[in-house]
């Protein structure tokens, strides 16, 4: 599971250090890195490992296959998706159109969503973090419980 908050340098080269309780979480599958594509709604990246790509991809496949919405997704997720491989040191290189995509320069800020993370501006996510917890203050009601089998 992807927790936590942490930024790193991105360096000239465009590389990134990520961090390494995110690093633990893809290593050693199919593919030791991470798999990033740019937000849908916003100037960030949504990463995870292949799991997480290969989960969004039986939800699309379970879509028509001549529907436009799917082929969006397909487009949106698999045509604009990187594999990026871990170096000796835990950092991958982030290419160019990604980070421009994300407004990223100096630093890159890991936020972890459970099953997937994103990667951020810095100033960019101090201003979203401020309104998603006025939207998490405001909708805490709807937080409850998992009822087991056997409760009514």
């Amino acid at each position: 599971m992807f927790i936590s908050t942490a930024t790193n340098t991105l360096d000239a080269k465009g590389r990134l250090s990520v961090p390494a309780d995110f690093r633990a979480e893809v290593t050693g599958g199919i593919f030791d890195g991470i798999v990033i594509w740019p937000g849908v709604d916003g100037p960030y990246l949504e990463g995870g490992g292949v799991a997480l790509l290969q989960s969004y991809g039986a939800m699309i496949n379970d879509m028509d296959p001549f529907d436009d919405v799917r082929l969006a997704f397909e487009h949106t997720l698999f045509g604009a998706a990187k594999k990026l491989s871990f170096d000796a040191t835990g950092r991958v290189t982030l290419p160019k159109e990604l980070a421009e995509h994300a407004g990223l320069s100096a630093s890159a800020t890991f936020v972890g969503l459970g099953s997937r993370f994103q990667i951020w501006d810095k100033d960019t996510y101090g201003a979203h973090l401020a309104k998603a917890q006025e939207l998490a203050k405001a909708s805490r009601h709807l937080m409850r419980p998992r009822r087991s089998g056997g409760d009514t």
